[in-house]
């Protein structure tokens, strides 16, 4: 890529027919883990008009209605008016839920199985996860990404809060930055499209949300004179949520994630379980990814596992600095493999997976959320990575990680760029 460039990424509200799905998903979890933290829960949502179809694999001890469990999730969203057709109270609930498949429970079960190598808990699947953090945002994320979440979010609280009465739940934001050397400088277009009742003006609603989101959102200095606000840009978004379009688990991925400035293995994570390794080591990659990036060891970072079902270390790790390490990549390697392990086992026990709440986890963001819970976002092994690096660095190296150490801010200024460190 270009050092000078316009990156984009998308977010959506809660309301928007996949994140339905997601919120349901995560309800169901929580509620299994809630009452037996060794459920194996791989829940799959699908929504569309007045029909949820609640299905996948659970395992579990727990006790629940699924079908309560599903309307107060589309409650807690506010599907609750009487013009909705996908209305909490009157949505028809379809269960499709089956227990764990016992092939995949023996390989991840921590025990002895035939045909299986060893004893240790194995990974859920095969697959592969990414991690990644860049320190052009005080989150540690990438700014489009982060940007268009917090617009998100802006709309939600106004939404709920019942100050602006012709809201409805569906909404969606996107934020194109402009990149001059790899420093984001300017935001050139924004736009918001977030469904509404059928009696306002498509003039108040852009109004709105140019004076009251997106100016009073976003940071003031990129905001130029030649930024593009395109908000309702069809003019009318009444229809929304299910009714509007199917829904279904799992389709927003790079929401989840990074909006595609960091890549993607291809697994989803709501609905599962910390077994399943497509959630798990995806946290544990941007637990790492974070760590490398706020120790100043590098500016950018992005870390790639891979697993074999049933197998419990990954068949490879690799971690990439895109150039900016004040060391060598293969030296990060060395220090990340040294502080962290990867096993599956080992990743619930680091980030205390089992009493999360990954409903917090679902909307606007599984990454840059820096609240009390959300482990993965922790910055504590700042300092063991820059001891396990300089143990291994040569004498020049290990002068220019002094002088990283002495450079990092683990709490940039919103208006903050990525330092250009050279080695």
């Amino acid at each position: 890529m270009s050092k000078n460039y316009i990156f984009s990424s998308e977010s959506v509200g809660e309301g928007h027919p996949d994140k339905v799905c997601d919120t349901i998903s995560d309800a169901v979890l929580d509620a299994c883990l809630g009452q037996d933290k060794l459920s194996r829960v791989a829940c799959e949502t699908y929504a569309k008009c007045n029909l949820v179809v609640v299905g996948g694999e659970i395992t579990t001890k727990a006790k629940l209605d699924f079908n309560e469990i599903a309307r107060e999730a589309i409650r807690g969203i506010g599907y609750t008016h009487e013009d909705d057709v996908f209305h909490a109270d009157k949505v028809l609930i379809l269960n499709a839920i089956t227990t764990q498949s016992q092939d995949i429970a023996q390989g991840v079960d921590a025990r002895k199985a035939k045909g299986k190598d060893g004893a240790e808990q194995g990974a859920g699947d095969q697959g592969l996860m990414f991690g990644y953090a860049t320190n052009e945002t005080p989150e540690l994320m990438p700014a489009p990404i982060m940007y268009a979440h917090q617009l998100g979010r802006a709309l939600t609280r106004i939404r709920k809060s019942g100050k602006v009465k012709w809201l409805r739940p569906d909404a969606k934001s996107q934020v194109s930055v402009k990149y001059v050397n790899d420093q984001p400088v300017a935001i050139t277009n924004v736009v918001i499209s977030t469904q509404h009742t059928a009696d306002v003006e498509h003039k108040t609603i852009k109004e709105f949300c140019i004076e009251e989101v997106i100016k009073k959102t976003l940071p003031r200095h990129l905001l130029t004179k030649d930024t593009e606000f395109l908000i309702n840009p069809t003019g009318r978004f009444v229809t929304g949520g299910p009714q509007g379009d199917t829904g279904l688990t799992g389709r927003k991925i790079i929401v989840d994630s990074y909006g595609g400035m960091g890549r993607h293995g291809g697994g989803a994570f709501s609905g599962k379980d910390p077994s399943k390794v497509d959630r798990s080591a995806a946290y544990m990659g941007r637990y790492v990814a974070k760590n490398i990036v706020a120790s100043g060891l590098a500016s950018s970072a992005e870390i790639q596992f891979a697993y074999a079902i049933g197998h419990p270390k990954p068949v490879s790790v690799c971690v990439n600095t895109f150039g900016t390490a004040v060391v060598s990549d293969e030296e990060l390697e060395r220090a990340v493999n040294e502080v962290f392990s990867f096993k599956p086992a080992a990743i619930i026990e680091q980030l205390d997976l089992l009493r999360v709440t990954y409903s917090k986890t679902t909307n606007y963001g599984h990454f840059g959320k820096e609240e009390p819970g959300i482990t993965w976002e922790r910055r504590d092994k700042v300092e063991a990575l820059r001891k396990a690096v300089s143990r291994s660095v040569s004498p020049v190296s290990a002068t220019t990680l002094k002088k990283a150490a002495a450079l990092v801010n683990p709490r940039l200024p919103a208006n903050s760029v990525r330092p250009q460190v050279s080695v």
